[in-house]
């Protein structure tokens, strides 16, 4: 297999929410850039199922990971009692695999070891490309509302007090697919504030908005791009305080983690699996801890071409091109 390459060329494009909204359309019917190894007949951008039968798989294990996390043993628990409810409705055992990089999570979809996944938002592009992912659910609250900001981030008394402060100072990015974490930032900062990475301030990658956040906090980062629902979250652990960084930027309000499937799953199975997600019951769960804390409470149905459209405006945005063959 060879290793998944993103090359990106940063052309000095405006990604204002006007600009963003006015591409959106022309993004949902986009054709997909789906690898090879994959076709879309049906025009929905996402892998087809084989038609052969006999390329399908019904694991006897099922393997599940949640996008990286800076301690993916919290997660195991917060995701204990949602794995059990799955291996009820599929009457298969489920294995939770604590993924430590978002590019060890994209290459285990890829190899075939990962069956069922949360991808963060930068990444599902990737997923769906490079290795046949087929979202359909996402978390909402209860009222079917949901998304997340990005925040540009700093400590307190660090001298940044407005976005145009960055220029010949540090921030911190998590990685080169996220959204939050690189692709928007990036955008952002290029064309509505005339900052160029590497050249206008320095920059990090720390793996992970967790990482990121902690980084500002205990002052090893000066600034850093992050999803708010995670510094939501980190707060209500008592991970760290409200207060522990400031905010100098929040932008418009974008998808979050999208949950799905690899695409060569038995149908049935497939059918199942879904089906667990809109049937579980939250009350008294930690996954309801948890999410509750970043105001999500129920998981919805979703369409990558819809749901995403804005996103692949941005890695558009940002020469975001996939080369995973």
């Amino acid at each position: 297999m060879q290793p998944l390459c993103l090359s990106q060329s940063f052309s000095r494009t405006l990604i204002s929410a006007a600009v963003v909204s006015a591409f959106s359309l022309a993004a949902v019917s986009a054709s997909a850039d789906l690898s090879s190894r994959y076709v879309d007949n049906d025009g929905d951008m996402v892998a087809d199922v084989p038609s052969d039968e006999s390329q399908w798989v019904d694991p006897d294990t099922l393997v599940f990971a949640y996008t990286p996390v800076e301690d993916p043993a919290v997660y195991a628990d917060v995701w204990a009692d949602f794995l059990e409810h799955l291996s009820d409705a599929t009457g298969k055992r489920v294995q939770f695999f604590p993924v430590q990089s978002n590019a060890a999570q994209q290459e285990a979809l890829r190899a075939g070891r990962l069956h069922v996944a949360g991808f963060n938002t930068g990444g599902v592009p990737v997923a769906v490309n490079c290795g046949g992912f087929r979202p359909f659910a996402m978390m909402a609250a209860e009222d079917g509302s949901f998304g997340y900001e990005m925040e540009i981030i700093t400590y307190p008394g660090s001298g940044i007090e407005s976005v145009e402060d960055l220029a010949g100072s540090q921030l911190a990015f998590t990685s080169e697919t996220s959204n939050s974490g690189f692709r928007a930032p990036s955008a952002l900062l290029r064309s509505e504030y005339g900052l160029e990475a590497g050249e206008d301030f320095e920059t990090a990658f720390s793996g992970s908005h967790d990482n990121s956040i902690l980084g500002v906090v205990n002052k090893d980062y000066e600034a850093a791009a992050i999803a708010n629902s995670v510094g939501a979250r980190m707060i209500s652990r008592g991970v760290v305080n409200e207060g522990d960084y400031e905010i100098i930027y929040t932008s418009e309000t974008f998808p979050t983690t999208a949950y799905g499937l690899a695409n060569n799953l038995n149908p049935e199975l497939a059918e199942e699996i879904q089906d667990a997600f809109f049937s579980y019951d939250w009350e008294g769960t930690a996954l309801e801890t948890e999410f509750a804390n970043s105001g999500e409470a129920q998981f919805i149905p979703i369409t990558y071409q819809e749901n995403w459209s804005v996103i692949r405006t941005i890695a558009d945005a940002n020469g975001v091109t996939y080369d995973c063959d």
